[in-house]
């Protein structure tokens, strides 16, 4: 019998709708048509599909704002695995890191590829084989991804991709001259109006290129910056992004940077990544009141608060953010092989350890080599060390800390993955990091999904958030989770039409089960191009995720169906002006 005109295309019955707006949940049925909400009450007719969700809760789709799937989504279309835990739209080029634009130069193409598999934690045999590289604009770049996405995906124009295009070598180390300032004005001109959502740099100590050397954007003056941001402002519903000071105080200088960016933009300015830990509320105040110091000048700042404490796992191989202790920079920027032999050096090791107690920050945490863990081994005969300490080695060894740790990482070619201390996890971090959440310079953000692949598990923040932060921790009601999941980051970024349960808006929709939601096990997943491993955790209790009206995951398992939308700024997204709020 076919189908009446008027007939929905998908029906959710019987679930406990949590619109995403923050009030309170009610039991009613969705119809979607077209794609979109078309109806939300007690019976809202026929439709061509219907899904049963009694005793769930039904939920717009969450908003990951800050992730790097901008080479994963060339060979994952289901962005898993963000999808299976119920993210339905992602924004990515952030960091200033996009793989878009390029100039056409094979060399150039080429550090961008290298400086992503070092900075971002991406295997560099997966970005080689998995990615075509073979467009030039910004706009081209998202051409190729339309219609081949089963979420919603948008991405920022990245400073370190604009100044490499321009300046070619001479973006590392050098600053811009006028003529180079005028071509990045006018290539992130050109980027924007074909769908760039905004401009992202880093100024971070920890992002450092394949070589050990400052990524492009970090040469960059306040000038180049504020100059940049400038254009921004020229285009409708785009915005900033940057990192910026790591795990200290923001700097005068640092606060009035971001503050200018902003004003000269006249757009929010999202910072990452604000990680409570109760033995530095000095620093965790003053990061979140750079949106005061803005605010006090016309600007808006804002912070991506960290969902849970980040456990990193570490190479000496990788070397990312072992390259940013005090003193270890030199060491760990020299080929592997020169690496390992001034690592094995005891008087290279008496330096590098007095180097790293001299920082007053690292000296009771990461300094502290008694306390890291060894995660994974790669010689059979270190497998029983697994999940040890490297104190209880030492000390079982008879040999200092950091001895212990290095001669076991050189023993293996670098390649030992390690664990420093995790911070932020006693009572008084997990309330600060409910308050932040709360807090209206602050949203739930800085996943990171898609990045450091063996690293760190925040890729599932949105399940975290729904099992530690609501239903463990009762740092949040599951109404205000939602909509701090769903509305705000819509809302933050001009996002049009998502974020709410609501007629009119697009049907991106989660279906999960309250008292099962988060996320299983972290465990290693081998399903990158050319068989390259990624840490990846499944999600529990989400039953059915809904994008654009099509259902992409059923029971917990994707469907294949690819029906996310390439986002585009003004089309859509719409301005957030930078006026406090």
């Amino acid at each position: 019998m076919e189908a009446s005109l008027s007939a929905l295309q998908l029906a959710i019955r019987g679930g406990e709708v949590i619109d995403g707006s923050g009030g309170q949940r009610v039991r009613a049925d969705v119809g979607v048509r077209d794609g979109r909400i078309v109806a939300v009450g007690e019976d809202v007719g026929d439709a061509e599909q219907t899904l049963d969700a009694t005793g769930l809760v039904v939920a717009p789709g969450f908003i990951d704002v800050h992730t790097h799937y901008d080479a994963q989504v060339f060979w994952d279309p289901m962005v898993t695995p963000s999808s299976e835990h119920g993210v339905t739209t992602v924004l990515g080029g952030n960091c200033g890191f996009s793989i878009a634009p390029l100039n056409g130069e094979r060399e150039d193409g080429e550090y961008l590829m290298r400086m992503l598999s070092r900075v971002e934690g991406i295997p560099l045999e997966s970005l080689e084989s998995g990615v075509p590289w073979n467009w030039t604009s910004f706009g081209s770049y998202l051409s190729a991804l339309d219609g081949k996405l089963a979420i919603n995906a948008g991405f920022l124009v990245g400073h370190s991709a604009l100044r490499r295009h321009v300046m070619g070598a001479r973006a590392l180390g050098e600053a811009a001259s006028a003529d180079d300032l005028h071509q990045m004005g006018a290539l992130l001109r050109q980027s924007l109006s074909e769908g760039g959502l905004g401009f992202s740099t880093t100024m971070s100590r920890t992002h450092n290129d394949a070589e050990g050397r400052p990524v492009p954007s970090r040469s960059a003056s306040d000038d180049e910056l504020v100059s940049l941001a400038r254009v921004v402002g020229e285009f409708e519903g785009a915005w900033l992004e940057m990192v910026s000071d790591v795990g200290t105080p923001f700097s005068e200088a640092n606060l009035e940077r971001m503050a200018s960016m902003s004003k000269a933009a006249g757009r929010t300015l999202n910072w990452n990544v604000l990680s409570p830990d109760s033995r530095h509320k000095d620093v965790f105040e003053s990061q979140l009141a750079a949106s005061d110091y803005a605010a006090r000048r016309g600007a808006k700042v804002i912070a991506l608060a960290a969902p849970q404490p980040i456990k990193v796992v570490l190479s000496f191989a990788a070397g990312m953010i072992i390259d940013s202790f005090a003193g270890w920079e030199e060491v760990m920027a020299l080929p592997l092989p020169e690496r390992k032999a001034r690592l094995a050096d005891p008087d290279v090791r008496r330096q590098l350890n007095a180097s790293m107690h001299a920082d007053a920050s690292m000296r009771g945490e990461l300094g502290d080599w008694s306390r890291w863990t060894i995660v994974e081994t790669f010689a059979a005969a270190n497998k029983a060390l697994e999940g040890q300490s490297i104190g209880a080695l030492a000390s079982r060894l008879g040999k200092a800390p950091l001895d212990t740790l290095l001669d076991l990482v050189i023993e293996e070619d670098l390649r030992t993955l390690v664990s420093p201390p995790v911070s932020g996890t006693d009572n008084e971090s997990w309330r600060m990091r409910g308050a932040a959440w709360r807090d209206p310079r602050a949203i739930i953000g800085a996943s990171d999904a898609g990045a450091h692949l063996d690293m760190i598990d925040t890729f599932a923040f949105s399940t975290q958030v729904l099992s530690q932060g609501v239903r463990e921790r009762n740092l949040l009601g599951l109404e205000e989770a939602v909509h701090r999941l769903t509305d705000v980051p819509a809302r933050a970024f001009g996002l049009r039409d998502r974020g709410l349960i609501a007629n009119g808006y697009w049907a991106d929709l989660v279906v999960f089960d309250p008292q099962t939601v988060g996320c299983g096990p972290l465990y290693t997943r081998r399903d990158l191009p050319r068989g390259a491993a990624r840490l990846y955790c499944d999600a529990v209790g989400i039953q059915h995720v809904v994008v654009n009206g099509r259902e992409i995951i059923r029971h917990g398992r994707p469907t294949g169906v690819l029906a996310g939308k390439v986002l585009r700024s003004g089309r859509d997204t719409r301005t957030v002006a930078n006026a406090a709020a």
